[in-house]
């Protein structure tokens, strides 16, 4: 080091050469994840099934399931129904028969296999005047033993339902704990080695353990190039003259796409892991469309950046085109794998899909973008009478066309004659709205779906676990990708927020709060602050309009956290999220690819254990990230 250097020049010396502790601190920090993750799969010790009853004759009892017992002291024949607390406006479903007892004999037993994944109303009605003798409410616990006792009370016509704990269930979300844990103890290793890493002791030893050349070469690694042209697919910047890269978008993508990757992976099999059946909200619901609404606020910053130098609209145009089209068809392929089961059929190819929709929504926003920018960014001064909404009115005519194009989908929705199903119907069909409907599953859009595109659709939607839909439909249809172009316009309009606010932190904020706010009344209005009861119930299979502003408004709130957290105070440097962030479509493909092969996938010991499940899971996702952060070492991102 040269003499005479100053106090603060050595402490930014340090903190440049501890850069290197950092990313090595990364690796071991990725290896120790996996080594723990590993751990877990001794929890599924507290996945052994409880001890039999003696008098069940059920079959070993997998994941979500618990044996019950129906005892009938009484002399009257039985037949047991069940309806789930999940399933709105659904028909009982028979479950069995408990016989009568016998005359001076002992009680019959009779024993069924239910579900815990949420609580049961179970009903008794005898056979011969099919009245409801008892009605009893329960949730079950996994793997637990109960008995249901039926008796006659003092007088004969009352009956009695007891329900009797025979062995306790275990406690399934263990390894939930477990893994988080984990990661919180890593999380807090991380920041402990961020704060001793800016002492002056530990700064004097990372000055003279540090390197000029290897020093500069990690520098160059993690600012990169300047006034580089950047893919809206893989990263987003703010336009060159700001000379500033924004983690906080990439932090915010790569979170999604991790999210997205472990529920695909399945999610450790827990039921909040997996897309709701119908109406609600489940975590694997949240990460498709916050995706989408980040890839809005990358079009609105790489376009105007692009503009900004110069680059021409047609030549913009054409690459908004191909990279449209390059989503579409990779999409098609990695949803139809057919690697050894010869040619592939087109009687099952499935059209729709995640990066197919994410192709169209791209196409429309980014359209819709180019032909209303500006070269340069309007500078409006702040006397100026609507300077606080001037985000939105520089850019109304694209407003006006998704105000149309969301008027289009109500008037679809909720106008379009659908046959043998009622004007409107927004149910899933099956053994809901009590089983009325059976083959109008998503209304409007299933039947649009099925009468443009045949059966390339997706042909065992969720809504078949709970409501028992027999109709294919597609989550990723043609109707839902009005809405989806919405959701990408709204991340469209943060972004415009981003560029006509740079560097006004509290505006910026403010700004996302507010959005935030008025799509979250919207969607209070929209839903009655309920999950069936509202005019537009939140449904992810059909990406309703209530789903669109409620994902938004959370979309708007953690955008503005991370910005606030990565790109104001620097208090996070985005890791590891960042990674994935910078290499989403590499990873996704990726992730969906190579599913089923090892290290991502292996025989389990026991597959009906959560804790294995959530292991290989949370394994697999880990790795992900990665590689994602051996290729952003490398530099290597896929850009389509």
């Amino acid at each position: 080091m040269k003499k005479g250097t100053s106090r603060k020049d050595r402490k930014e010396e340090a903190v440049r050469s501890g850069v290197m502790a950092s990313e090595r601190g990364y690796r071991w920090t990725v290896c120790a994840v996996i080594v723990l993750l590993i751990a877990l799969c001794a929890a599924h010790m507290t996945d052994r099934p409880a001890l039999s009853h003696p008098h069940r004759k059920t079959s070993v009892l997998k994941m979500d399931e618990a044996a019950l017992s129906v005892v009938n002291e009484i002399e009257n024949e039985m037949k047991l129904y069940v309806i789930s607390d999940h399933c709105y406006q659904c028909l009982p479903q028979q479950l069995g028969v408990v016989p009568a007892r016998p005359v001076s004999g002992t009680p019959t037993t009779v024993g069924f296999v239910v579900s815990t994944q949420h609580a049961l109303t179970l009903l008794l009605n005898s056979t011969s005047a099919n009245l409801e003798e008892c009605n009893v409410h329960f949730h079950f616990g996994e793997q637990g033993n109960y008995s249901l006792w039926v008796k006659n009370l003092n007088e004969p016509s009352r009956v009695s339902c007891t329900m009797i704990t025979d062995s306790e269930p275990i406690n399934s979300y263990l390894p939930i704990l477990f893994a988080f844990l984990v990661f919180a103890f890593l999380a807090a290793l991380s920041t402990i080695w961020n704060t001793v890493k800016r002492l002056d002791v530990v700064t004097n030893l990372l000055i003279r353990l540090g390197s000029t050349v290897e020093t500069e070469r990690l520098i160059n690694s993690e600012l990169g190039t300047p006034n580089r042209l950047v893919n809206a697919s893989t990263e987003s910047i703010i336009p060159a003259t700001t000379g500033r890269r924004l983690r906080s978008l990439d932090t915010f993508r790569g979170l999604s796409l991790v999210i997205m990757v472990f529920v695909n992976y399945g999610g450790g099999r827990y039921w909040f892991f997996r897309h709701e059946s119908w109406n609600g909200l489940t975590v694997a619901d949240l990460v498709f469309p916050w995706f989408v609404f980040i890839m809005g606020t990358s079009i609105g910053l790489s376009l105007s950046g692009s503009l900004r130098r110069g680059v021409k609209r047609t030549h913009l145009l054409w690459k908004i085109f191909w990279r449209s089209l390059q989503l579409f068809l990779i999409g098609v392929i990695i949803i139809n794998p057919n690697y050894c089961q010869g040619p592939l059929s087109w009687d099952s190819l499935r059209i729709p899909g995640v990066l197919q929709r994410l192709g169209f929504t791209y196409l429309v926003v980014a359209v819709l973008d180019l032909a209303v920018a500006k070269d340069g960014l309007t500078n409006l001064s702040s006397e100026t009478c609507w300077y606080s909404v001037h985000d939105v009115c520089l850019y109304w005519p694209a407003w006006l066309c998704v105000i149309v194009l969301e008027a289009i989908w109500l008037c679809l929705t909720f106008l379009l004659p659908v046959p043998d199903c009622p004007t409107g119907y927004l149910g899933p069909g099956g053994i809901g709205d009590f089983g009325q409907y059976q083959n109008c599953t998503g209304g409007a859009a299933g039947y649009i779906d099925r009468w443009l595109l045949g059966d390339h659709i997706y042909q065992t939607p969720s809504s078949r676990v709970i409501y028992q839909s027999v109709m294919p439909f597609d989550p990723e249809g043609v109707l839902g990708s009005i809405n989806s172009i919405l959701m990408a316009f709204l991340g469209l309009q943060a972004g415009k927020i981003l560029l006509h606010y740079r560097d006004q932190y509290r505006q910026i904020i403010t700004r996302f709060l507010i959005w935030g706010f008025i799509l979250g009344i919207i969607s209070a209005v929209l839903t009655k602050c309920s999950t069936n009861e509202g005019f537009i119930p939140v449904n992810k299979n059909l990406w309703s309009l209530s789903y669109v502003t409620t994902l938004s408004c959370f979309a708007f709130v953690a955008l503005g956290f991370f910005y606030y957290m990565v790109d104001v105070k620097k208090w996070w440097s985005g890791a590891p999220f960042f990674y994935p962030g910078m290499n989403s479509i590499l990873v996704y493909v990726g992730h969906e690819v190579f599913e089923e092969y090892f290290p991502f996938r292996w025989k389990m010991a026991n597959n009906q254990s959560h804790a294995e499940h959530l292991a290989q899971n949370l394994l697999a996702t880990s790795i992900w990230v990665f590689i994602a952060y051996l290729l952003y070492r490398k530099k290597i991102f896929w850009k389509i």
